[in-house]
C-alpha cells in the first residue's frame, strides 16, 4: 500500500478538499447546515425548523445515528443518511495521569493526529483543544513549537474534540433532557491552548466555537471558553467581535529582546504594539480581565525587574489582568530549566502587591507528557536534536 503524502499548506487556507461522499455535519454552521438540507430537497420552508430538530440531536443530545432521530420522518431520516455523516476525531490513544488528567491522541482526516486534555478539578473540568496540526509559531521553550506546521483543523475538526471528550466522560444528556439538568458538567470549560494557534485559523474556530457557544447545543457561556494566542494583534479586534470569548496571551517575557527569541512572533508585533491592542479588547468584548501566561524560565525571564516592567505596562496601558504564572514543564531536549520555588513565590509576590491576580498554576498531567507546552503529534515529530533546538533558541552562543 502506498504511502499517503503530508497535506502542506498556507496557514490562512483550508486542508484539501477530501474525496467526494457523504458529508459530515459536525462543524458546520446553522447557516451551513440550512444550505446542505436544502441542496438534498428540504423544502426552503421547513429548513430552518429541520437545523433545529438535527441541531439538537447532534449537539445537546450527542445522538451520531440519524435514525435515532425520532422527531423527524423515517423517510426524512433515511434521506439524512444518505447524503451525511456525523463523525468526530477517533481515539487513538487515551493516558490518564495519576491526578485524573486525561491525554487522547485523536486521528482527523489525512491520518494526521493531535492532542487533548482533559483536566478534571472539583465541581469543573476544562478541555485543551488544539486548533491546528502542529504550530507555525516555533516559540522555544514549547515542546509542540518543535514541530511543524502541518494544516488548520476544520471547525468539525475543532468542536468533535469537545463531543468526543464528552463520549469518553458519558456526559451526554438523554434526549429530552436540557443540557442543565443533570448538574454540575463534567466538561465545563474550554481553553484553545493546545496545539496551534488558534488566530492563524481564525475562521475555523470561530465557527467551533459559536457552536460550542449555541444556547440549543453544547451550551456553555463565552466565559467559559479561553482563546489563547501568542500575540497575532491582527486577529485580536476581530476575535472581540466575531467570538467574545476570555483572552488569554502567551506574554513569557518583558523586553522585546527576549521575547523575539521566546515567542519569535514578537518580530512581526512587538510589546507595544500587543499591549496596544490588547487594551481595547475588554472594551469590545465586554469580557473580564484578560490572563497574562507567564511561563518560569531559570535566569531567562524571572527576575525581580522582570516582576516590575511587567507591572509598569499593565498600568501605562491599563490593561485589566490576571497574571498566571506557570512553572515550566520540561520536556526531552529542552533548552531551558524551571525557576526554583522561592524564585517563582517571590516573582509572583511582587505582583500580587501590586494589586494584580498572581496564582501559580499547578502542574497537572507531567507524568504523561500532559501538561502546558508538552504537546505534540506521534505522528509528526520533528527529530531536532539537543544541540539545533539550542541553537533556533539562541542558547549556545
Amino acid at each position: 500500500m502506498t504511502a499517503t503524502a503530508p497535506i502542506t499548506q498556507d496557514v490562512k487556507t483550508f486542508p484539501r478538499k477530501l474525496p467526494e461522499g457523504p458529508k459530515n455535519i459536525v462543524g458546520l454552521t446553522r447557516d451551513g447546515l440550512r444550505e446542505a438540507l436544502i441542496e438534498i430537497g428540504t423544502p426552503e420552508k421547513q429548513a430552518k425548523m429541520r437545523v433545529n430538530q438535527i441541531w439538537q440531536w447532534v449537539y445537546q443530545w450527542g445522538v451520531r445515528d440519524f435514525a435515532e432521530m425520532t422527531n423527524l420522518a423515517k423517510a426524512y431520516r433515511a434521506k439524512l443518511a444518505e447524503n451525511f455523516v456525523i463523525e468526530v476525531p477517533e481515539v487513538v490513544s487515551k493516558l490518564v495521569s495519576t491526578d485524573g488528567t486525561r491525554k487522547y491522541l485523536v486521528r482527523i482526516a489525512g491520518g494526521h493526529e493531535v492532542e487533548v486534555v482533559y483536566i478534571p478539578e472539583e465541581g469543573r473540568g476544562t478541555l485543551c483543544v488544539s486548533s491546528q496540526v502542529g504550530c507555525t509559531l516555533t516559540c522555544s521553550f514549547c515542546h509542540t513549537g518543535t514541530q511543524k506546521l502541518v494544516r488548520n483543523l476544520t471547525a468539525g475538526e475543532i468542536v468533535g474534540q469537545i463531543m468526543m471528550a464528552r463520549d469518553d466522560l458519558d456526559e451526554w444528556p438523554e434526549p429530552g433532557v436540557g443540557t442543565g439538568d443533570a448538574g454540575p458538567r463534567l466538561l465545563s470549560n474550554i481553553v484553545l491552548m493546545g496545539m496551534g494557534e488558534p488566530l492563524y485559523n481564525f475562521d475555523n474556530v470561530r465557527d467551533a466555537m459559536k457552536i460550542a457557544m449555541d444556547g440549543e447545543g453544547i451550551s456553555l457561556s463565552r466565559r467559559r471558553i479561553t482563546l489563547s494566542t501568542s500575540g497575532v494583534v491582527s486577529e485580536i479586534a476581530k476575535t472581540a467581535q466575531e467570538i467574545g470569548c476570555l483572552l488569554a496571551i502567551s506574554f513569557h517575557a518583558t523586553t522585546n529582546e527576549t521575547r523575539d527569541v521566546l515567542v519569535p512572533i514578537n518580530k512581526k508585533w512587538n510589546i507595544h504594539e500587543l499591549l496596544t491592542a490588547l487594551a481595547e479588547y475588554p472594551k469590545a468584548s465586554n469580557s473580564e480581565r484578560i490572563t497574562f501566561e507567564y511561563v518560569m524560565l531559570d535566569g531567562v525571564n524571572d527576575s525581580d525587574e522582570d516582576a516590575h516592567r511587567l507591572i509598569q505596562y499593565l498600568k501605562d496601558y491599563n490593561i485589566p489582568a490576571k497574571i498566571n504564572l506557570i512553572p515550566f514543564n520540561e520536556w526531552p531536549g529542552s533548552p531551558y530549566k524551571c525557576s526554583s520555588n522561592n524564585r517563582i513565590r517571590a516573582f509572583a509576590d511582587i505582583i500580587y502587591k501590586a494589586g494584580y491576580a498572581s496564582p501559580i498554576r499547578k502542574t497537572r498531567g507531567d507524568d504523561i507528557m500532559a501538561a502546558c507546552g508538552q504537546l505534540k503529534s506521534a505522528t509528526e515529530r520533528a527529530r531536532k536534536s539537543r544541540k539545533q533546538i539550542e541553537a533556533e533558541a539562541g542558547l549556545n552562543g
